[in-house]
């Protein structure tokens, strides 16, 4: 299967760190809100993910409002998260077109890209068909895009639960059906932990597919809830908690606890 850490249990979900140096949490921790406090920050995350931890996803945007010195930052957690042997999703959430979509995919995919990670999310909805420049790349490289489908925000429900049956389902068909001009189980989706019954639903359409579950901890998300479903999908899950690991920090001992909570 495509996108293949390996899980620290079996037939368990893989525990994804997000790592989003917001304003209020590095308030918290006593950082200045400033690039060398989103690095300081990033750092003892990546040193709090140690062997429990294999995949993080930095949100982007949180990097970008600091302008060059914060995609600077960002790339120094990439290499170093790399370097230590973690799979990194970028949480970018691109979409276009064309030859524009294409130069998104060189920014984030392959050796020569300068914030080369394993995989990244992107959104649909300019149509499934402007996402191939990203794919294609994605795919060449042995890296994984994950299509956002199902979201965890509340807002999203009035788009991507629109219709009968809802948009979301179509938007997965539509990925579901990808996978005979790439690989089963490319590319990937978002689907928000915050509504079980629409991730069992997604795991039926897309049998192959890992799914990036954002949305434990601070959005109301359980892992309870994700424990139900059946074990062939929960290994498929890359489940992703930010917000709640960080609330633990700065103490050291604290996150790597709070870690190992999420990895179970």
């Amino acid at each position: 299967m495509p996108f293949n850490p390996h899980p620290r249990h079996p037939g368990r979900p893989i525990a994804c760190l997000g790592i989003d140096p917001s304003a209020a949490d590095l308030a918290a921790w006593g950082l200045p809100d400033a690039p060398e406090g989103a690095l300081a920050f990033g750092r003892a995350l990546l040193a709090a993910a140690g062997g429990a931890c294999p995949v993080v996803k930095p949100q982007v945007a949180y990097f970008e409002r600091f302008g060059a010195a914060g995609y600077a930052v960002l790339e120094t957690l990439i290499g170093e998260a790399r370097e230590a042997g973690l799979t990194v999703i970028a949480d970018a959430k691109r979409a276009d077109i064309g030859p524009t979509m294409d130069a998104y995919a060189q920014a984030w995919i392959g050796p020569d890209a300068p914030l080369q990670v394993d995989a990244v999310t992107a959104v649909p909805y300019l149509g499934l068909d402007a996402l191939r420049p990203l794919l294609d790349r994605a795919f060449a490289a042995g890296a994984y895009v994950f299509v956002v489908t199902r979201s965890s925000n509340p807002e999203g429900a009035a788009v991507q639960g629109h219709g009968a049956p809802p948009l979301w389902q179509h938007v997965a068909e539509g990925i579901a059906g990808m996978g005979a001009d790439y690989a089963p189980g490319f590319p990937g989706a978002v689907i928000g932990a915050t509504d079980p019954v629409d991730l069992r639903r997604a795991a039926q359409i897309m049998p192959d597919a890992r799914f990036l579950v954002p949305g434990i901890g601070a959005q109301g998300g359980r892992m309870e809830d994700l424990d139900a479903l059946p074990p062939e999908v929960r290994e498929r899950l890359v489940v992703s908690s930010a917000r709640a690991v960080a609330s633990q920090g700065p103490s050291a001992a604290r996150l790597r606890a709070a870690v190992a909570a999420l990895a179970g």
